[in-house]
C-alpha cells in the first residue's frame, strides 16, 4: 500500500464547483512534491461550513487505485 500527504484548503465557493462538477478532480501537489490529481469526492465527508482544511493522507495500492483518506 502506498500513501501520499496532502496540505488542502478548498473554500466553500470552490467546493460548490467541485459538487456541481463544474471541476471533478482536486490537483495539488504532495509534501514530498509530487503533483497529484484525484477525484473530489474522496474530500466530501471533510467538508464544514468554512470548506475543506487541514492535512491529508491518502493511500492507494500498487497500481494507483484509491484505497482510504485521512485526516491527520
Amino acid at each position: 500500500m502506498q500513501q501520499i500527504v496532502v496540505d488542502i484548503n478548498i473554500s466553500p465557493d470552490e467546493w460548490i464547483k467541485l459538487y456541481q462538477g463544474v471541476a471533478t478532480d482536486v490537483h495539488t501537489t504532495a509534501r514530498d512534491g509530487r503533483s497529484v490529481r484525484f477525484p473530489a469526492r474522496i474530500l466530501s465527508r471533510f467538508f464544514l461550513k468554512d470548506g475543506i482544511r487541514g492535512s491529508f493522507r491518502i493511500l492507494f495500492d500498487d497500481a494507483g487505485k484509491f484505497s482510504s483518506i485521512e485526516r491527520i
